[in-house]
């Protein structure tokens, strides 16, 4: 992990300061930027998103998936954590902090925004920075690779159904026109793109891939925190007259972390499968794709909503946390070893 990855916290704090005193010094020019929309989208933001996920996307081996059958108690806990359990249960805690413990300390009319927020960054399980954690907890590479390709694989169906099923039972009303656009403009297009471009550079050879991806690696981090600083500048009003509402957002998005990735973890232990399996099993389990979040929530509900600065949460707290787990993963190794010979 480097240190540009290591201090995203710090990076993003610093965007939501930039952001926030560019809003309030010169409003009339991102105003003017926020409003440049064609079909509900907006463009600069649009490429942005783009420059973001398209770099990632090209890491991506779909012929790992092959390798799904090697490991398939890790693969079935890893789609159950995933799929069944994280979008519902942060759905639940949406509902449980944002609608009713919280909701006196939040503006009212944003209520169901942030809601919808949290669902997003829920609904898209992480495809860049689990790598990173993998290697960090000594994972196993190819089921790292064959877990996110087959997520990959599956959101590109699975994510604007289930998104509109939990904004459906927290009454929460999106258009499927929108839901399905921002699928279309920010899975389906980018993951075409990348794999031809990921075949494309491996045509040229091994090792102009690798340098090709370390190049262009920087430019998603980099387009993360302009859209970031743009975001804030438009949100800049809202969050100093709510300072708290960041923190109050955090909560729920950190009890998430946590809970799905204890019981990824243990649920390996469980079905048997190795430390080096359960290390990413638990780490996707927990993380998020918060690029996809942030585009498309920008994109359904706009810059100045409570949602797109729920999935900006999301960001700000995904390295203090995951850094957390990674190391809470590695420590806890011999009682995990000690617990699978005895299940043996």
């Amino acid at each position: 992990m480097n240190k540009f990855e290591r201090y995203l916290t710090v990076w993003v704090l610093l965007c939501i300061v930039v952001g926030i005193a560019l809003g309030q010094w010169f409003p009339a020019i991102f105003q003017a930027i926020g409003n440049l929309h064609i079909a509900q989208v907006n463009l600069p933001v649009g490429v942005l998103i783009w420059i973001m996920i398209i770099p990632m996307l090209i890491k991506v081996d779909f012929r790992a998936l092959g390798e799904v059958r090697q490991h398939i108690k890790g693969i079935g806990v890893t789609l159950v954590v995933n799929w069944l359990v994280k979008p519902f249960s942060m759905a639940f805690l949406g509902w449980l902090f944002i609608r009713h413990w919280f909701a006196p300390l939040l503006p009212a009319e944003q209520i169901d925004s942030y809601i919808a927020g949290l669902i997003l960054l829920a609904a898209a399980p992480c495809t860049a920075m689990v790598f990173v954690w993998s290697r960090l907890t000594g994972g196993d590479p190819l089921f790292t690779l064959s877990q996110v390709a087959l997520n990959d694989s599956i959101m590109v169906v699975a994510f604007a159904p289930l998104v509109a099923l939990l904004l459906g039972i927290s009454a929460i009303t999106v258009p499927w026109s929108t839901l399905l656009a921002s699928v279309v403009l920010y899975i389906v297009i980018p993951v075409v793109l990348a794999q031809w471009l990921r075949k494309l550079l491996l045509s040229k050879g091994q090792a102009i891939f690798v340098a090709a991806l370390t190049k262009i690696e920087p430019w998603s981090i980099t387009a993360l925190l302009a859209t970031l600083v743009l975001l804030f500048a438009l949100q800049g009003e809202a969050v100093l007259r709510q300072p708290l509402v960041i923190g109050l957002l955090a909560v729920p998005i950190l009890i998430q972390v946590f809970f799905n990735a204890g019981l990824a973890y243990l649920l390996n232990r469980v079905v048997g499968e190795k430390h080096n399996i359960a290390c990413p099993s638990a780490l996707i389990g927990a993380s998020n794709f918060f690029e996809l979040a942030v585009a498309a929530a920008i994109s359904i509900f706009g810059f100045n909503s409570g949602a797109a600065l729920a999935t900006v949460v999301g960001v700000l707290i995904e390295v203090p946390a995951m850094l957390l787990v990674v190391s809470l993963v590695n420590r806890s190794k011999p009682w995990y070893e000690r617990s699978k010979i005895k299940s043996t």
